[in-house]
C-alpha cells in the first residue's frame, strides 16, 4: 500500500498558514506570510527533493492546487523544480472547483474524499505527498490515512493562522528522524505510534 506523507513547513505553535510570501493566503486576516525565508538552507530544498523521489503523486486541497499551479505551470522546461512540480501528478480536492486545466497531470475528487483517497493509496505506485492544504490534511488526520509527518519547524511563533493538528484530536507519534539545520529549523519525520 502507498503510504501519505504530509510534509509542511510549520512553526512552533503549529501554524503552516502562508510560509512563502506575503499575500500567499490572507484568509482570515493573516498578515504573517512569507515567514520561512528568512530561515532557509539548501538542506531544505535537499529534503524536498528526496521526498519527491520517493513519491509520484501530490494530494492537495483546491487552494494549495491553485497556489502552487500559478507558481509552477507558468515555468519554463529546464527549471529543475518547475520541471518536477509540473511532471508530478497532482490529485486536487475540491467541491468548487471546475477545471484542473491549470495544472497539467491533475486530476479532481469531487466527492467522498476519504473512500477516494483510500483507493489511492490502495492503487499501484510510490508514496503521495501533501503540503499546505490545511483543510484535507485535517480530513485525512481525522480518518487514520497520514502514514508520515515531515516536517520542517521553524523557531517562531505566530500566534495565528491554520494549524497543522486539528482541535482536539490526540495523536501520539514516532520520531524516525531529526536533523537541526544552522539557521535553526529542526527537520522531524513522525510515524503515527
Amino acid at each position: 500500500m502507498r503510504k501519505i506523507i504530509v510534509a509542511e513547513f510549520i512553526t512552533l505553535d503549529g501554524v503552516i498558514q502562508a510560509p512563502g510570501s506575503l499575500d500567499e493566503d490572507t484568509e482570515g486576516g493573516f498578515t504573517h506570510g512569507g515567514w520561512t525565508g528568512p530561515y532557509w538552507h539548501d538542506e531544505i530544498g535537499r529534503h524536498f527533493f528526496e521526498a519527491v523521489e520517493q513519491a509520484d503523486t501530490f494530494l492537495l486541497g483546491r487552494k494549495t492546487w491553485q497556489i502552487h499551479a500559478a507558481a509552477f505551470e507558468p515555468m519554463p522546461a529546464g527549471d529543475p523544480f518547475g520541471d518536477v512540480m509540473n511532471g508530478m501528478r497532482k490529485v486536487v480536492v475540491s467541491t468548487t472547483l471546475k477545471s484542473t486545466d491549470a495544472w497539467r497531470n491533475s486530476t479532481l475528487i469531487r466527492g467522498n474524499v476519504v473512500e477516494e483517497v483510500r483507493r489511492l493509496k490502495e492503487g499501484p505506485g510510490k508514496n503521495i505527498l501533501t503540503d499546505g492544504s490545511s483543510v484535507l490534511v485535517h480530513t485525512l488526520i481525522e480518518n487514520d490515512l497520514v502514514d508520515e509527518f515531515a516536517l520542517h519547524v521553524y523557531p517562531l511563533v505566530l500566534g495565528s493562522g491554520k494549524r497543522l493538528f486539528p482541535d482536539g484530536r490526540r495523536i501520539d507519534l514516532k520520531l524516525i528522524e531529526s536533523q537541526a539545520l544552522p539557521t535553526g529549523v529542526v527537520f522531524q519525520r513522525f510515524q503515527p505510534a
